[in-house]
Formats: structure tokens, sequence, C-alpha cells
């Protein structure tokens, strides 16, 4: 660990700090002031089906796809496109409140750093549960300065999914260790704990879960693994800002959490991402470590009674958030329950539609669990397709439904199969999920017609695909 970083014993055993718990689903009851709404008490019944994301027969919206459009040629043939204009994958759901924040800031001349970001942090805080957060310019440098924090350097291991942005990795390798790359589940996409338990060794520091599409892995099985053996925890939410494990929220449990705030993500500041923490010493070290290693930030300098001079305590990264991110994040915060209650109904709606297509659906959510229904992925039968993933993609281009690919696995990119001599054969789920994988458009921004559209383009896809 290098001598500036803090210096945190591994915890061991049961010396397991205060965890935030989830409150009926959603934030403490009281809400945050001026930013999220005060929830009314509801039976508890209602809440373990709320933390699931379960929906009652009665309350699903039946679907029947009998679009006439399924029947037309595709337009990869010269027919006509489901859609006359193209709709985006993932786009952000921006509405008044988060225009106008802006354009405050704008008016105001303090763009940079500032007190909007101090009030992100907070309100973020609070909806987790954890006792720190601090606010940076991306989820990935989030995890470059957890694994500092947590002492990973060189001659270290550090487990990470191969199923995942290849962010994920590139990290370790900043960092100077080596990422050691586990298979998925075939059904969750999360990391196999019993895949990391096989990769352990010696020089394991740090297991990186991601919580796949917004669903949590397995961290009581993870816990299990890491904590007798002295190894940190650092969890990669950046699919899964509402995403709960048995009770417990996402952000409270790992040693160090990192979430992002990307342009497709469930809470947007365009480009940003944030670390929670139980720990006061690693999270006044990344806040540190975030703004060229500088005691005091512009805010704190020029904004109280007087100039204060800052000290560099050690040679830091420029990963600070900007006052101009935080303004659109504070009122997409204040809308995340409602944002997720709609993606719960489409992920359902989008179930009943495709139920009886040649696809793999997601799986159902684990009992205790609450999935942040970040992506909806179809996972492609290619024994029953005469086309490849990439050839019903472009399809699907051609009838204007924009779509993603969540992931091509780390283990497949070239740089990583030199520098770590894996092949593809050593993790067989990952490796045909990677060729089967398709995400659809899954936004707050999608209208009833955008769903419609999308409804009626797979089917007409898919029904064209078919042997």
């Amino acid at each position: 660990m290098p001598a500036d970083a803090p210096r945190v014993a591994a915890r061991r055993g049961g010396d397991t700090p205060r965890r935030g718990r989830l409150r009926q689903g959603r934030p403490r009851s009281g809400g945050i002031p001026g930013i999220l709404p005060r929830i009314q008490p509801v039976r508890r019944s209602e809440r373990r089906r709320r933390l699931r994301g379960d929906r009652s027969e009665k309350e699903r919206t039946r679907v029947t796809v009998n679009d006439p459009r399924i029947h037309e040629p595709l337009a990869r043939d010269g027919g006509r496109p489901v859609r006359s204009s193209y709709l985006i994958f993932g786009a952000p759901d921006l509405q008044d409140p988060e225009i106008a924040e802006v354009v405050e800031v704008l008016r105001s001349g303090w763009i940079g750093t500032g007190p909007r970001v101090g009030r992100f942090e907070e309100q973020f805080r609070d909806y987790v549960g954890a006792r720190h957060a601090v606010a940076l310019n991306s989820c990935t440098a989030g995890l470059h300065l957890s694994l500092i924090a947590l002492g990973a350097q060189s001659g270290d291991e550090v487990i990470v999914p191969t199923m995942t942005f290849a962010a994920t990795a590139n990290s370790v390798c900043h960092v100077g260790a080596r990422p050691v790359l586990v298979d998925c589940e075939p059904d969750t996409l999360n990391l196999d704990p019993r895949a990391v338990e096989a990769a352990l060794t010696p020089k394991t520091k740090i297991i990186v879960p991601v919580h796949f599409a917004g669903r949590a892995a397995d961290m009581t099985a993870l816990e299990a693994i890491a904590r007798p053996r002295g190894i940190r925890i650092l969890e990669d939410a950046a699919h899964g800002v509402e995403t709960v494990h048995q009770g417990r929220k996402i952000g409270t449990i790992g040693d160090c959490t990192a979430f992002s705030f990307y342009v497709t993500k469930n809470v947007v500041t365009g480009e940003g991402g944030i670390v929670t923490t139980e720990d006061e010493e690693i999270a006044s070290w990344i806040k540190i470590a975030g703004l060229h290693g500088m005691s005091k930030d512009a805010w704190k300098r020029y904004s109280d009674d007087g100039f204060k001079h800052y000290e560099v305590e050690f040679p830091g990264f420029k990963y600070n958030m900007m006052d101009l991110q935080a303004a659109l994040g504070l009122h997409q915060l204040a809308r995340v329950e409602e944002n997720w209650q709609k993606r719960a109904t489409l992920w359902q709606r989008y179930r009943d539609a495709f139920a009886d297509l040649p696809v793999q659906l997601p799986a159902p959510v684990r009992h205790g669990d609450r999935h942040a229904y970040h992506l909806f992925i179809l996972l492609l039968d290619l024994d029953r397709l005469k086309w490849t993933r990439d050839q019903v993609q472009h399809a699907l281009h051609q009838e204007n439904i924009g779509t993603g690919i969540h992931y091509r696995a780390v283990h497949l990119h070239p740089y990583y199969r030199r520098s770590l001599g894996v092949r593809p054969e050593s993790f067989p789920h990952a490796t045909a999920i990677s060729e089967r994988t398709l995400s659809l458009p899954f936004s707050t921004k999608l209208g009833e017609s955008d769903v419609h559209d999308v409804f009626a383009a797979v089917h007409k896809v898919l029904r064209a695909a078919r042997r």
C-alpha cells in the first residue's frame, strides 16, 4: 500500500461494523428533506414484495403482441421500418427541474466542485444508508481510488468477473495488481462464488463483485469467502443504485462501493460516480486523492471566511465531480424510486411480451433481494435461430431500434488474452453469453408508443430469424 493511502486493518471473521439496512424497500421513512418524499408505512408482506420487485398476476400488464407490423417484410430486405425515427438505446430521462438547476449553476458562476456536490454526497449517502460518500467524475475513478485505499499494489491479485465492462479489470491494472478473471453464473450473469473460491491464492487481496444489470451478486457467499481470510471486498455497483441484497442496501456491505452516474445509468449526471464506505479514513483519503492530493478543494478555499492556502499531501488525481454534474444528480435522485417503479413495470411487460420467443429471459429476482432494473437483457437461443446475435442486432437497427451488448467478456479482448494468457474455454458461461446477449431500450423516457415499437420490432426480427 502506498505510504499515503489509509492504513486500515483487514476485517476478519466477526469483526463487522454497523451496516445500513433498507427500510421499506426505500429511503428512510423521513425521506431526504427537499429531495426524496416521505414514505408511508406499508404492510410487511407488501414490503417484501416491493423489495423483490415482484408483481402479482392481477397487477401485471398483460401483453398480446398482435401488431400487424410483425408480419411485414424486414427493413433490411427493403421493407418499411417499425419506426420512422431512431429509438436511442439508454436515452437519459432529464426533466425541467434538472435543466433549471443546471441553468442556475451556470448563472451562479460556480461550475466546478462546490456546494451542490456536497449536497449530492450527503443525500446519496442517506439514500444508501452508508456512513460516508465521496463524489467523483466516474465510477472508474471510484474503482481506481478504492483499490489504492484498500491496499492493492504490484504483486497482488484482485478477483474480478470476466462478464463485466473492461473498466473493472482496467482499474486493477492501473494500480499494478493482476486481475484474476472468474466465470459467471449462467442465469444471473453475476460472478460465481464457487469460481471465486477456486481462484483464491495467497496473493488474493481484493474481490470485486459486479451487480450485473442491477441484480445483486451473492454477497452473503462472498463475505463468507472473504472475511475469514482478511480479503477486502470492493463492490462495482455501476448498475446498482437501488440494489438490495437480503435486506441490506448495496453500498453498505463491501469495504468500498463504486457507483456510476453515466448517461445511461439509473441516476444520471452525464459523467460521474461516487464511492460509499463505512470507513472515515478511507473516505477522507479518497476525497483528497481525487483532487490532486490537495488538503482543501476550491469551495473551501474561496467560499468561507477568507482565502485559505491548500497543501498537497501526496500526488493525487483529477477525479472530482463538478457542481454542473451534481445539479443533474440532485433531481435524478429525487425521482429514483419513482423511476425504479417505472422500470419494474416495464421489466414485467417485456417478460410477458417475449415469453414465447427463442430467448432466455432474465432470471427471477432472488427472495430477499431487490433488483435495480438497470438493463433488460435477452439471451438469444442461437440453436433455434439461423442468424447470429450481431445479425439480429443489425436487423433491429434497420428497424430503427437501438440495442446494446452487455458485454463482450473481458477475457475475449486482445489485451487480456495476451497479458493474462487466458482462453475462452476457461470461461464457458461468459464466452457463450458474450455471443448471445442483447440489451433492449429500457429507459424511463420511453413512451407507450416506444414500448410497442420495441415489442413489434423484436417479434418481427426474431420471427424472421427462426430456423
